[in-house]
């Protein structure tokens, strides 16, 4: 399945060059790697721990001198492994794979969740090249779980865009959801697109205020995946695979799915699982 098909799904193995703590249970780990400092914003890589588990994760950051990092939370034995692992360590990256957000519009509202905000950010970069007006709420539990505050803030002193944070105990920024702050700010201003990602029960909040503002909408959607390239199926949302077909859904497949959309995936067993 290496090999299958594209340069992309190779295994090429990689040095961790930068760790950065972003909160207690995340943290961007940075490598050097000449096809993923091609991603584009929205894409995923497959990261291999070896003697642990191969998983999916998007791509947080590119820069110019070459290396990329992906963003991961301590939340199984795959990330613990990862969130272990210093300057010096080796992994296994194959992709990217998927499909990207795409930049419409003159003026776009980015609504992230969590570690949701991690392919966003890339996103927020390449908008600010592109001259695109961009307001970011990025939305957490508490104040310990929010991340890229140093980053985002950096971008709305000196690039002008607007980012507001929200979190459900008000320890940090406004009381509250991202999706009630999104919903004020809609009800006051007209966006071009909302770009999204996040919990799930989060994005189809989203997907119901885009469709009541009649606003174009982007998606990253999260599934189990395995081989990366279409094969397994573990991915699979109605008709498309979230692998291949995604992760980023435009507002057309997301209504093919929408019964589908923040109701049950599939397990690693390919059961149905509520999301």
């Amino acid at each position: 399945m290496l090999g299958w098909h594209i340069k992309n799904n190779m295994l090429r193995i990689v040095e961790i060059l930068d760790v950065k703590i972003e909160n207690p249970l995340v943290k961007t780990l940075s490598f050097r790697d000449e096809i993923c400092r091609l991603a584009e914003p929205g894409q995923f890589v497959m990261v291999w721990v070896p003697g642990v588990d191969e998983i999916p994760l998007s791509i947080s950051f590119t820069r110019p001198d070459g290396s990329s990092s992906v963003t991961v939370a301590n939340v199984g034995e795959a990330t613990k492994a990862l969130t272990g692992l210093r300057v010096g360590d080796l992994v296994g990256v194959r992709g990217p794979f998927g499909s990207g957000f795409k930049v419409t519009g003159g003026k776009a509202l980015i609504i992230g969740g969590g570690t949701g905000m991690a392919p966003l950010m890339m996103l927020i970069t390449r908008l600010v090249k592109e001259r695109v007006e961009t307001t970011v709420i990025e939305g957490a539990e508490n104040s310990g779980k929010l991340i890229f505050l140093d980053e985002l803030k950096d971008l709305s002193k000196n690039c002008g865009v607007k980012v507001f944070f929200i979190t459900e105990d008000g320890s940090y920024g406004v009381k509250g959801l991202a999706t009630d702050l999104a919903e004020n700010l809609l009800h006051r201003e007209k966006f071009d697109v909302i770009y999204t990602c996040g919990p799930e029960k989060m994005i189809r909040k989203v997907y119901e205020m885009a469709k009541e503002h009649s606003i174009d909408l982007q998606a990253s959607l999260e599934r189990y995946m395995r081989c990366a390239v279409g094969i397994c199926g573990s991915c699979t949302i109605g008709k498309y695979r979230v692998c291949v077909d995604g992760p980023v859904f435009d507002m057309a497949k997301l209504r093919e799915v929408e019964k589908y959309l923040g109701a049950f995936k599939y397990n690693e067993r390919g059961e149905r699982i509520p999301v």
